[in-house]
């Protein structure tokens, strides 16, 4: 089983990235996949910033990234992605992605319980936005 994410690197303010969680080797038709960030050394502040249904792509954001972040999800290559425009240096920080069986769960129930557990979870990537 893996999660692996990549297309972090360093922007400028206001440039935008596009990162990927590619998945394997679970049922990722039946799984919500979010977006979390952690900043290191500051491991208790985990933000949750994007979710995306497994059921019918509906989708769920933080207020601190909504209508700059976009979520979505080809379940035929097993890919999420986050597209991530209008990059403030307050974004930086390791990106990572996670899977929760969602069954009855919406995209904002899913997000909210990976905040604290998850069955599977990416190493991360990095995200630095100088000013």
């Amino acid at each position: 089983v893996q999660l692996v994410e990549s297309g972090g690197g360093l922007v400028q303010a206001g440039g935008s990235l596009r990162l990927s969680c590619a998945a394997s080797g679970f049922s990722f038709d039946d799984h919500a996949i979010a977006w979390f960030r952690q900043v290191p050394g500051k491991e208790r502040e985990r933000e949750g910033i994007a979710c995306i249904s497994s059921r019918d792509g509906s989708t769920s954001y933080a207020d601190s990234v909504k209508g700059r972040f976009t979520i979505s999800r080809e379940n035929g290559q097993n890919t999420v992605y986050l597209q991530m425009n209008n990059l403030k240096p307050e974004d930086t920080a390791v990106y990572y992605c996670a899977a929760l069986s969602q069954g009855v769960l919406d995209a904002a129930e899913a997000m909210g319980i990976m905040r604290f557990r998850s069955d599977y979870r990416g190493q991360g990537t990095q995200v630095t936005v100088t000013a």
